[in-house]
């Protein structure tokens, strides 16, 4: 069977949109073949540089196989009339390419039609691929992409310059953006310029390779990680610092990587670590060097798209532009300092932070006042806060984005502020303790910026962050920009991730429901209010979010299981702490001893919620509890479920969980099991009496309810047993 091979060349590709591009062209390429039964299951190989992205398919079908199928006509009512085959009859064979009489009678649930069975000649590979590949080219998704042959033509995120598609040592007459697929294809721009020929699938790489393209990314990542560890070797004692997000980029800026090492001059080491750095990965793209202590060190490695540098030009070069990157940020970070962060603060009602929301000073005196609001209910909840550090960073918070520093190097922001509010005399009387620690709040703000990073350092700096956030949902959603589907413009998710994740790892007792409300009321009376939709339900809307990104981190960031997580969060998601510590306890009640009772209670509530539905369905009112006097006319398994289980163990249940031991409490929830059991093998629950049917329903209300308060055991899937009518419903 022949393998497969697309390559699409392109101009370069900007670094950030290579992977997910590359993937997204294997899934297509992945689910065509299986789509079209070119192959069972694909075996896909995937290649990208900054000038193309390729995929390698292996054992491909040359041809579609044949399949004889059933294929239904007219009613036999429309295609024969008196005995004799209608117009429809004829156009029907006709359209199969067999004769009338060739045609059978088929019944079907809607009746008798006209049918037969033909075998369909599987299509050429060659032209399913050649007629479908277009579109899927065109359906890959880009962040951003051009056209460059007339506003109707194709888009692409950059000019489409080659096509490779072979199909063994065939052509696959493919065209796409105007450019017709053949053999050849391109190496590296500057060490092998000019075309060269694929002859096969399987001469892919070692064909690129001669031509100075190294296709895998797995394999120049590698290349890079040793030419690196080489070039830091030739300085006893150093290391380069490790940096994935960046090691990613380079490797998608290269065909053919080499590494050449640089310095630069002592004196700039004066600059904060954080700006010097910020300069060489984020606007140069070096690594930075340390010694064995992590302190800076005057060099830096450069990963070239070449094959070296012998006379050392390129090394030269990048020092020079280096140097005058680290003499702006000196020279911005002097000018910075003849206007403190206090005198600054006025400064930001020139700073928009959302047309409709107002302005920087705006959303500071919002923060300032929710970051208050936080730390009284926080501290009155019993930790500790300084709510003095929390006002005066909130304060100052946004105010570097008013310095010349920020504004040349924006990914600096809240990191200067920080710096800057530990080198400033912020107040002649301050301790020198408080200023670090409002440094320390203003510097972490922003974190964390995924899930991957770090939370604020400190309670005050967790503080001033959820406040920024908060203040920032708040206003997006009163406005109606809720994000929708993948569109998330103003990253409110991530916002919310950060909220979520710094309330867990500091454990705040803060409720998000009073979060929000507080956010929500400090736009009163505001402008920004004005603007507000009238059609959002903005407390139900919250809720129903911040929801989602719970059960996000507790899913993705913490690894409970689906079920779990629905069967806390339906329990209550407004205690993030609080939905933790009851997530952990169902998994550990899961795996413990008492996992077959638990097990089984789940089953029976499973069984409750459905007869409770039922009877909503059929508008049975349901009393608040029993009628004891009833349940002492009625069977044994009834009281003693009343007894035993909804009064008894209940209140053993609700002591341990108001106390916090929510193991102990699931662990009164599974001794239910024999009680459920018995009342469900000798209990017929929706009778025709009315009076025994609601107080029955009563009874099982009640257990529902009650034992439902730490996680609904009705949604924690069990294996073994199906819910069924039996005794308790009726199907």
């Amino acid at each position: 069977m022949p393998d497969f091979l697309l390559e699409i060349g392109t101009e370069e590709i900007p670094a950030r949109m290579i992977d997910s591009a590359r993937d997204e062209l294997a899934r297509r390429v992945g689910d065509l073949l299986q789509r079209e039964r070119l192959v069972d299951t694909p075996t896909l190989q995937t290649y990208s540089t900054p000038r193309r992205l390729a995929v390698l398919a292996s054992q491909v079908s040359s041809a579609q196989p044949d399949v004889t199928e059933q294929v239904t006509g007219p009613s036999l009512k429309v295609a024969y009339k008196d005995g004799a085959p209608t117009p429809a009859a004829a156009a029907f064979a006709r359209k199969l390419n067999v004769p009338v009489d060739a045609l059978e009678k088929v019944t079907t649930p809607k009746g008798e039609y006209l049918g037969a069975t033909v075998k369909k000649k599987g299509r050429p590979a060659a032209e399913i691929l050649a007629e479908s590949l277009p579109k899927e080219l065109a359906g890959i998704y880009w962040a951003k992409s051009m056209y460059w042959r007339g506003k109707s033509a194709e888009r692409f995120v950059r000019p489409v310059r080659w096509l490779v598609s072979l199909l063994d040592g065939e052509v696959v007459p493919l065209e796409f953006a105007g450019i017709r697929a053949s053999h050849s294809s391109e190496g590296h721009r500057i060490l092998s310029p000019g075309s060269l020929s694929i002859d096969r699938p399987s001469d892919y790489l070692s064909a690129l390779a001669k031509a100075s393209v190294v296709a895998s990314a797995a394999e120049r990542e590698q290349r890079i990680r040793k030419a690196l560890d080489a070039a830091t070797r030739t300085l006893p004692g150093t290391r380069w610092r490790e940096d994935k997000s960046l090691l990613d980029t380079v490797v998608n800026l290269t065909e053919f990587p080499s590494v050449v090492l640089g310095n630069f001059d002592p004196e700039f080491l004066a600059l904060a670590d954080e700006v010097l750095v910020t300069v060489m990965r984020d606007h140069q793209k070096y690594f930075a060097l340390e010694d064995a202590g992590g302190k800076l060190l005057p060099h830096f490695l450069a990963v070239l798209n070449t094959d070296g540098d012998p006379d050392g030009l390129i090394r030269h070069g990048n020092e020079r532009v280096l140097r005058a990157r680290f003499n702006d940020a000196r020279f911005f970070w002097q000018t910075d300092q003849k206007i403190p962060l206090r005198q600054r603060v006025d400064m930001l009602k020139a700073v928009t932070f959302q047309k409709d929301l107002g302005s920087y000073f705006d959303k500071t005196m919002r923060v300032q006042k929710l970051g208050s609001l936080i730390s009284e209910a926080i501290r009155n909840a019993g930790t500790s806060v300084r709510s003095g550090v929390v006002f005066k960073a909130a304060l100052l918070a946004k105010t570097d984005l008013t310095t010349e520093l920020v504004k040349e190097f924006t990914e600096l922001q809240g990191i200067v502020g920080g710096l800057y509010a530990k080198v400033q005399q912020l107040d002649p009387i301050l301790p020198a303790a408080t200023a670090e620690a409002i440094g320390d709040a203003i510097y972490d703000q922003y974190k964390p910026e995924s899930m991957d990073d770090g939370v604020p350092r400190s309670v005050e700096g967790a503080v001033l962050a959820i406040a920024d956030k908060a203040d920032s949902i708040a206003g997006m959603f009163a406005l109606g920009l809720q994000p929708t589907g993948s569109k998330d413009p103003f990253a409110l998710r991530r916002a919310a991730n950060g909220i979520v994740k710094i309330i867990a790892e500091h454990k705040l007792p803060l409720p998000i429901s009073k979060l929000f409300s507080d956010a929500r009321a400090e736009y009163a009376d505001s402008e920004a209010e004005r603007r507000f939709s009238k059609e959002i339900n903005f407390d139900e809307a919250i809720a129903n979010f911040m929801r989602e990104r719970l059960e996000f981190y507790l899913r993705d960031a913490r690894g409970f299981a689906y079920d779990v997580v629905n069967a806390v969060l339906a329990a209550g998601s407004d205690d993030i702490v609080d939905a933790i510590a009851r997530a952990e306890a169902v998994r550990n009640s899961k795996a413990s001893g008492d996992a077959s009772d638990l097990e089984a209670v789940c089953i029976s509530f499973k069984r409750i919620k459905n007869i409770l539905r039922q009877a909503e369905e059929r508008k049975i009112e349901i009393p608040e509890r029993p009628g004891e006097g009833l349940l002492a006319k009625m069977g044994s398994a009834e009281t003693e479920l009343w007894m035993t289980g909804a009064v008894n163990l209940w209140a053993e249940y609700e002591v341990r969980r108001e106390s916090g031991a929510y193991g102990s409490a699931i662990s009164y929830a599974a001794s239910l099991r024999p009680l459920l059991d018995r009342f469900f093998d000798e209990v017929m629950v929706m009778v025709d009496d009315p009076q025994i049917r609601a107080n029955r329903l009563a009874l099982l209300s009640r257990i529902y309810k009650g034992f439902s308060t730490i996680a609904d055991f009705s949604e924690i899937v069990t294996e073994g047993t199906k819910t069924s009518p039996e005794r308790g419903e009726r199907s």
